[in-house]
């Protein structure tokens, strides 16, 4: 009982303290009115709050609770950019890595993606931008690796970018269009 009330108070206090609840109420918000940011600024990341956005990624469930993921985080600007060239300086890569060449394993590939899509909703629960990025992936596996500081037998398999982003962005002027749900959707 005293869990549900801290939780209830914890995001009632959030839902004001956070743009992305205000665009469609509650909780839900965060998940509702994630877009892929494109408008990152420079500006530092406080590490209680990077700390907390790795966390979510690391509470992400997985199949069996293998947890097979490891977590990179390159804060580095020179390093990241030679990851993502358009790195701004206070903008933070979390390159995931699992053991293995990064293909071959479909369970830790998803378990991988999970960590990612938490990842990518905490930062924006927390007021950052955060866009998932699988194109550099390869790169990174042929040469990378040991500057990131992959542990041994790993390969990447995902990176999330975060950094904080242009005042006045929300979820529905940066978001890109979507597909109407009729198309995509079966009701049975």
């Amino acid at each position: 009982m005293k869990k549900y009330l801290l939780l209830t108070v914890i995001l009632s206090m959030g839902m004001g303290a956070f743009p992305v609840f205000a665009q469609q109420g509650g909780p839900a918000g965060a998940i509702i009115n994630h877009y892929a940011a494109n408008n990152f600024v420079a500006g530092a990341i406080p590490a209680a709050d990077l700390d907390r956005i790795v966390q979510a990624g690391i509470r992400a469930p997985s199949a069996r609770n293998r947890q097979p993921w490891h977590f990179t985080v390159v804060q580095n600007l020179a390093l990241a950019k030679k990851v993502v060239p358009q790195t701004l300086d206070g903008n933070a890569l979390i390159v995931i890595s699992a053991a293995g060449d990064g293909k071959t394993n479909g369970a830790e590939i998803l378990d991988c993606a999970l960590a990612a899509q938490s990842i990518y909703l905490a930062a924006q629960a927390l007021g950052y931008g955060s866009r998932i990025y699988t194109g550099p992936i390869d790169g990174v596996n042929r040469g990378l690796k040991s500057d990131l500081g992959l542990p041994g037998g790993h390969s990447a398999v995902v990176l999330i970018r975060v950094g904080k982003i242009s005042a006045g962005t929300d979820a529905v002027s940066a978001a890109s269009s979507r597909k109407p749900a009729g198309n995509m959707v079966t009701y049975k």
